[in-house]
């Protein structure tokens, strides 16, 4: 269903930055509700953009990593990714280089598959998603400082099976992977 285009975006009257963490900033707009004309303050959180990488290899594996998350207090299993550089503009480029850090995985024909908004009711970011094929172990690991990070090769046919018993749980891997699963099916998304 399309979206009701009835509803109109809320003015901006002012914004002022409260607060920076070095991962996210915060701010307060103060915004006027075009159906009622009343003012409302919003805290937004400014983030980077994001990247996420699907790495397949060309015998039909995910280049996956495993690392612990202080949020969750979990080991997670994830793709490659994370915050673009300050001086990143191309996703494709950041996508690449988080790869290589993380995994030491390089691959051919990289393009993005998807773009969203993590959290649009607070954050001001995007997550871009990059498919890169025919992937194969060229490097070292380069994590940074505070990363610890283990490399895991999954067979593509699994993935649909560890998405839907919670093995994957990171939302955004989730939604990356959902990407990825329409437009080629697991069988054949190697080659």
């Amino acid at each position: 269903m399309p979206p009701d285009l009835s509803i109109k975006p809320w003015p901006k009257l002012s914004s002022r930055a409260l607060a920076n963490y070095r991962i996210f900033s915060l701010r307060s707009d103060l915004k006027i509700n075009p159906r009622t004309g009343g003012q409302h303050d919003f805290f937004v959180i400014d983030c980077p953009d994001w990247v996420n990488v699907v790495p397949v290899t060309a015998d039909g594996r995910l280049v996956m990593v495993e690392q612990y998350r202080h949020g969750s207090n979990t080991v997670e299993l994830e793709i490659p990714g994370g915050v673009m550089d300050p001086h990143e503009h191309d996703p494709v480029a950041a996508g690449l280089r988080e790869l290589r850090e993380e995994t030491g995985y390089e691959g051919g024909a990289a393009r993005l598959i998807g773009r969203i908004f993590p959290n649009p009711a607070i954050q001001a970011n995007v997550c871009h998603t990059l498919l890169v094929e025919n992937c194969t172990l060229r490097h070292e690991t380069e994590f940074d400082h505070a990363e610890d990070i283990a490399v895991r090769l999954v067979p593509l046919e699994t993935v649909p099976q560890l998405l839907a018993n919670g093995t994957i749980r990171h939302a955004l891997v989730v939604v990356a992977l959902t990407h990825f699963l329409m437009q080629s099916p697991p069988s054949a998304a190697g080659g």
